[in-house]
């Protein structure tokens, strides 16, 4: 069967969709990336093009969430950059205030790495304490795979030898090969669906906010707009954490930094 082409007038329409959507900059170099993701689409449905696809779209609400789900979904890892792991564990913890729930919001925790990593770190430090991780992504089928806590054994790596053996329940028979997060953590995590350039739902304020390797889409002006949604959510005192190759500069003052990526409200 012949492939569509992408042509660059589909390609402007697919990248002011979702620039529209969920604020996300797709470069001219993201092209192909959204020829690979979508092809399959258009194929199902019969199209012979991506033009007649993009104008399917407009009329459905379940395809255009499927295509947002494919357009948005990016790399993560368990214990991605350690160096917060650690700050987590060492600093955060320690100068926590007792008496109320320790909560911590992964903003765009994709399948749920991110979220799943916080939870052991608080799992150990505070045990039967309260605390608290909401995790939240704008992909449905992020979401679903992050509330089943279920992933292939090769996404092991970078997991503690000892989280692994206290949180992670090894498959047998016909999952082997894969692992499963313990029920006892995924009922500390809740997943909500969350498009951080749309008004925020209410989820409460937290000690601590992960947004990273997702402003690397935005432009500045739709990072000033997400930062300054996220930061009355975030207590006085807690702390915004960006990944290693993102900085607030120019962004937002409201925080101050105090560690390459972590920063923290007055």
């Amino acid at each position: 069967m012949n492939h569509a082409v992408l042509t660059d007038h589909e390609f402007k329409q697919f990248r002011e969709l979702i620039y529209n959507i969920a604020g996300i900059n797709l470069s001219d170099a993201k092209k192909p990336l959204v020829t690979g993701r979508l092809s399959k689409r258009v194929r199902q449905h019969g199209h012979k093009n991506f033009s007649g696809y993009f104008e399917s779209l407009m009329q459905d609400k379940d395809e255009l969430q499927i295509a947002v789900n494919l357009l948005t979904t990016n790399e993560t890892y368990f214990f991605r950059e350690p160096k917060h792991m650690d700050f987590l564990a060492e600093k955060l913890l320690q100068a926590r205030p007792l008496g109320r729930p320790f909560r911590i919001w992964s903003a765009a925790s994709s399948s749920g790495e991110e979220a799943y990593s916080l939870a052991m770190i608080l799992a150990d430090k505070l045990g039967d304490g309260p605390w608290e991780i909401v995790g939240s992504d704008i992909s449905t089928n992020m979401l679903e795979k992050a509330r089943g806590g279920h992933y292939s054994l090769e996404r092991t790596n970078g997991i503690p030898r000892s989280y692994l053996k206290r949180f992670c329940l090894k498959g047998i028979g016909s999952q082997t090969g894969t692992f499963k997060v313990s029920s006892e953590l995924r009922d500390r995590v809740s997943f909500h669906q969350v498009n951080l350039v749309e008004p925020l739902p209410q989820l409460g304020d937290f000690d601590a906010i992960f947004l990273r390797n997702v402003m690397i889409y935005f432009d500045v002006d739709t990072k000033r707009q997400v930062v300054n949604r996220l930061l009355p959510r975030l207590r006085s005192g807690g702390y915004f954490f960006v990944s290693h190759s993102e900085s607030l500069n120019g962004v937002s003052d409201a925080l101050k930094l105090v560690s390459p990526s972590i920063y923290r409200k007055p």
